[in-house]
């Protein structure tokens, strides 16, 4: 059994893919168990699967505690064990008679080396082969840690979200609880992200609030919150315009949210004086319609092309206009194009220092436009100019 533990002591690491001990001696118990590492608050664990009958039943264990039960169970009930790693495998034959026969074997050298490179390309927040349960949830993962293909640019999605989370997370205060909007969350990839990155794997104490119009997703999502134990994740049915249920907010995050309910969603976070925006547009059909100057008629005569140059002048009139209310502002690509045309996020933080555009004010009066977030963000002045006499 030392020998046994050594080898279970050297594989039972993150580069494990799975160990399955198999062979049942008879039918009292499990008959097939698979192990596998997860994540489970920034700590590394083992899932245990057991097969019973027709049913799986899960358990985790720390390192120590999954060692004592794989002795144990190759000691009594299972003949074999196998395990597949990146980087090596080893298998144990358990004789009648008890005596097991341990085998192990390295990967070649080039073949490590190439799932190190592998590794190094696709290098995510969110990592492969360690089990995330509301991705699986989600129908992103498996019950095994493996990206379901249709789904892999979902995935990369998240992660390149995440991305821009781990970059303003200076901004953020961790020595309180903090408020997150999310408008328009949709299905809540990246709402569910957001929260598990930021409360189980950075410990922020946060309260995050998805909010949609969609009554059926919003009571899906918010069951799948409280499965999950997220006690500050809720999601609520409702409108960007109207929505008051907050007085101050550390953070708003809008993706998707079609044409005019980004600029709604803007101007909110500009009111409650949110210190970080994270916007990407979708659908930004408003200026389409209004824009009108003869000097780039060659190009607005052409349909596709006058809203792709609409849709451009949209955002960046929305980063010239946060500009102006005090907030340092990037135009980032979300994902590559060739995964889907929307990919321009809007990231705004707050410093407080009001940057002016004369330049602005002239292009939307040459292209005789009226963008809804210009009139939102003066409305919100006038308001305060009428409060303050």
């Amino acid at each position: 059994m030392e020998k046994l533990r050594e080898v279970l002591e050297k594989h039972l690491n993150k580069e494990m893919h799975q160990m399955i001990l198999s062979g049942a001696k008879n039918s009292d118990g499990p008959s097939k168990v698979k192990i596998r590492p997860i994540l489970l608050s920034d700590r590394l664990m083992y899932q245990a699967s057991a097969t019973v009958g027709k049913k799986e039943i899960h358990k985790n264990y720390e390192k120590e505690a999954v060692i004592n039960y794989i002795e144990e169970m190759l000691k009594g009930h299972f003949k074999q064990m196998q395990v597949t790693g990146s980087r090596q495998d080893a298998s144990v034959l358990v004789s009648k008679k008890g005596k097991m026969t341990i085998k192990e074997k390295k990967h070649p050298e080039n073949s490590c080396k190439k799932t190190l490179e592998h590794n190094r390309k696709k290098q995510y927040i969110l990592e492969e082969g360690i089990v995330v349960p509301f991705l699986v949830d989600l129908g992103v993962m498996t019950k095994e840690g493996k990206i379901v293909h249709a789904r892999y640019d979902k995935f990369r999605q998240i992660n390149r979200f995440l991305e821009f989370i781990e970059d303003i997370l200076p901004q953020l205060d961790k020595g309180r609880k903090l408020t997150i909007l999310d408008f328009g969350c949709g299905k809540s990839y990246l709402t569910f992200a957001m929260y598990y990155y930021l409360c189980e794997l950075k410990k922020y104490d946060v309260q995050i609030v998805g909010l949609d119009l969609k009554e059926d997703v919003i009571a899906h999502c918010e069951s799948l919150a409280r499965t999950y134990g997220y006690e500050g994740l809720h999601f609520c049915q409702g409108d960007i315009a109207s929505y008051e249920g907050v007085d101050q907010v550390d953070m708003v995050v809008t993706l998707h949210a079609c044409d005019t309910a980004t600029d709604y969603a803007l101007a909110k976070a500009v009111e409650w004086g949110a210190k970080v925006i994270l916007s990407v547009p979708c659908c930004q059909h408003e200026l389409n319609g209004q824009i009108a100057n003869e000097m780039p008629q060659p190009v607005l005569s052409y349909g596709i092309l006058k809203e792709r140059m609409a849709a451009l002048v949209t955002d960046a009139v929305r980063a010239e206009l946060l500009k102006e209310q005090g907030y340092q502002v990037q135009i980032l690509e979300f994902i590559d194009m060739e995964h889907t045309p929307k990919n321009l996020l809007i990231r705004a933080v707050k410093d407080g220092k009001k940057q002016m555009s004369p330049q602005l004010e002239r292009c939307i009066k040459e292209l005789h436009v009226h963008p809804t977030l210009a009139e939102l963000l003066k409305k919100q002045e006038e308001q305060v100019e009428e409060n303050s006499n």
